[in-house]
């Protein structure tokens, strides 16, 4: 192994010596402490320490770095008290998520460390987002994000290094391969002979480094900052390194060759920079023995701390108060001027509001832009807003809802147009296990809007046409809202892009030109939460929302001796269960309607909870309309036959008659 320290100083090379050393004794400690059966996972990252350390040498403590599991040495470069990191590892008060989420699947404003989920490729496209603000913000800073070989097979490795590159985003994308992914070797892993090839495909600039050389990951990334100050974009990386031990404490490394564990143990990062700076004089025995032996004071000292925290008591209250990230509901009221326009307009209307009133408002989404999108509702916004804050995106849902996540992290509130609802299938996992997540496990809120035009009638098929709400509604975190009227879809979405938790906005695409209504002109927020009681009865109580409302109208407008309350929902997560149970217990009956199929949708949990709370009050039991249970299908007689329109009216005469 070779060193150049180039211009590096003898101060500059010992402190970079005492970051590396920390995190090796920090994991020699664990490593006797999980044998003792006092800690119950580790992820070593013994013999790969240079990379963590020297990127994180190399950033301003300002720039964000997203590290994965095993890179030790990004915490205690950004200088983390120890006592913290064991607290954090221990699940104790004093770490970073309250004992929700273990060892480093975490993240820190306050040193600008986001940290991975265990689906790795998201923090990818999170980087993007980053790193999109930073450059919206045109302060120069760049971020680093972490994967391993084996992460860069994920489609959200390609989506999020393509967003990049296309963008021209200031992000070091750091790859340590290390040769396995758990025990896969990269030969049945991937075909080409680097992962820094894989940067030519997307018109990236790559190289590849030495991951054991703390001197050539320092010289070379800072030769590359300064480059990326004059050139805003973005860097693949790939450091050939080897991890010592096996993919966590439990796995071991029996299938690893010994000779290939031997011929990397002589590569190690520590051993061999210490002999280097031995060799050249800066480092000496007693110099060495003092740093060690201040280290190991500090370890032991806060250890020894965080043994005599206690343990976390489990509260409900806390629990269920830190899903969401605390928002209160800011009432605007219109003047009295109004339009009357479509769902569609009203749609449009907010947004340009909206966009007015947040200049750190970003859209994304396929051909938004110039073309306004798949429905026009964008139509003009980038004349008016300008294409750094109107993002056409390629055909990448998942990357860019991570980026989403990325500008929000960064100071930014982010809207995701899906072009069809049903696409979203693609970018689920970001949604369900990073956006809904993220304020429960480390406080860290996710101010996104996911825009959802959905749902049937337009004979669009099987993969244009589906009402998949329920697919949100049972992940908690997430709030879901549903208008069915362009009153309260101006408003609803309105107060959805000021609450800075991630909100799935559906939108019916049936109703987005056929449904007019007076919406007031100006600005103007409702509440989320809060049911809409369209008519009012004794005899029964009609739950629905969306189309189905429509529906819904349509059979009491043919039935007028049907005397019914009937709730439009408007928003299912949160759901206003008040006016729900409120209703039901006047009528004693009551039907759900709904355009998803009937196995799992939301109608069932209202139907459990009517049954739990209204029990005593019922006089029949409560019925539940909704699709057939089988894909959506084309052509007209069978989406026809697909949706309950036609059957609601039956359901609701044998109810009555019950």
């Amino acid at each position: 192994m070779k060193f150049d320290r180039k211009n590096l100083s003898d101060v500059q090379l010992l402190d970079l010596y005492k970051k590396i050393l920390k995190p090796r004794m920090i994991e020699e400690k664990m490593l006797i402490l999980i044998r003792q059966g006092k800690v119950s996972k580790w992820f070593s990252g013994i013999g790969q320490e240079a990379i963590a350390v020297g990127v994180t040498a190399v950033l301003d403590q300002d720039e964000y770095i997203l590290p994965m599991h095993r890179n030790l040495g990004v915490f205690t470069g950004r200088n983390i008290p120890l006592y913290r990191l064991f607290s954090q590892w221990q699940g104790k008060a004093n770490g970073f998520t309250k004992g929700r989420d273990r060892s480093f699947h975490f993240g820190t404003q306050e040193f600008n460390i986001i940290g991975m989920i265990s689906h790795l490729g998201p923090q990818l496209g999170v980087a993007d987002g980053i790193a999109l603000a930073n450059k919206l913000k045109k302060n120069g800073k760049i971020t680093a994000v972490f994967t391993g070989e084996g992460a860069t097979s994920e489609g959200d490795f390609h989506e999020a290094l393509n967003i990049a590159a296309v963008w021209e985003l200031p992000v070091l994308f750091v790859v340590e391969n290390n040769g396995y992914g758990l025990s896969t070797p990269t030969n049945e892993q991937y075909r080409c002979e680097n992962i820094a090839d894989k940067g030519i495909g997307y018109g990236m600039e790559s190289h590849i480094l030495d991951g054991n050389n703390i001197l050539e990951v320092v010289t070379k990334l800072s030769e590359l900052k300064a480059s990326m100050l004059v050139n805003p974009r973005p860097i693949l990386l790939e450091f050939k390194t080897f991890r010592m031990r096996g993919h966590e404490e439990a796995s071991g490394t029996k299938y690893v060759p010994q000779e290939l564990m031997d011929l990397w143990a002589i590569k190690d990062p520590v051993e061999n920079y210490k002999k280097y700076l031995e060799g050249i004089a800066v480092l000496n025995d007693d110099l060495d023995t003092g740093f060690k032996a201040e280290l190991k004071k500090e370890i032991d000292e806060h250890w020894t701390q965080v043994q005599l925290e206690p343990e976390i008591i489990a509260s409900f209250e806390e629990e269920l108060n830190d899903v969401y990230k605390p928002y209160t509901f800011e009432e605007v009221n219109p003047s009295s001027a109004t339009e009357n326009i479509r769902l569609i307009d009203a749609i449009s209307s907010s947004l340009r509001q909206s966009m007015e009133r947040h200049d750190n408002l970003v859209l994304m989404g396929q051909d938004i832009a110039e073309y306004g999108g798949a429905f026009k509702i964008t139509d003009g916004f980038v004349a008016q807003f300008g294409k750094d804050r109107v993002r056409n995106t390629p055909i990448c849902e998942s990357a860019v809802v991570a980026a989403g996540m990325g500008l929000s992290i960064n100071g930014y509130k982010a809207i995701v147009e899906m072009q069809f609802a049903d696409f979203v299938s693609t970018g689920f996992n970001p949604i369900v296990n990073l956006l809904a997540k993220s304020h429960y496990r480390w406080l860290e809120h996710a101010d996104v809007v996911v825009r959802m035009p959905c749902g049937g009638g337009t004979q669009a098929g099987p993969f244009h046409s589906q009402t998949n709400e329920a697919w949100f509604t049972k992940t908690p975190g997430l709030k879901v809202v549903y208008p069915a009227f362009p009153y309260d879809a101006k408003g609803l979405l309105n107060t959805a892009l000021n609450d800075p938790n991630p909100v799935l906005f559906f939108e019916h695409k049936q109703l987005y030109r056929s449904v007019y209504q007076d919406v007031p002109k100006d600005y103007y927020t409702l509440p989320l939460g809060k049911a809409a009681l369209l008519k009012e009865g004794n005899q029964v109580t009609i739950i629905s929302f969306g189309a189905a409302i429509h529906w819904a109208l349509h059979t009491l407008q043919e039935n007028p001796t049907v005397k019914a309350d009937l709730l439009d929902l408007r928003t299912l997560q949160p759901l206003d269960t008040e006016a729900i149970f409120t209703s039901v217990k006047k009528t004693g009956r009551a039907i759900l309607l709904q355009e998803d199929s009937l196995f799992g949708g939301i109608a069932s949990d209202i139907v459990a909870l009517i049954m739990e709370h209204c029990f005593e009050y019922l006089d029949a039991p409560v019925k539940r309309v909704a699709s057939l249970e089988t894909p959506i299908p084309f052509t007209k007689a069978l989406e026809d036959q697909y949706l309950p329109k036609s059957r609601f009216e039956i359901a609701l005469k044998e109810l009555l008659a019950y």
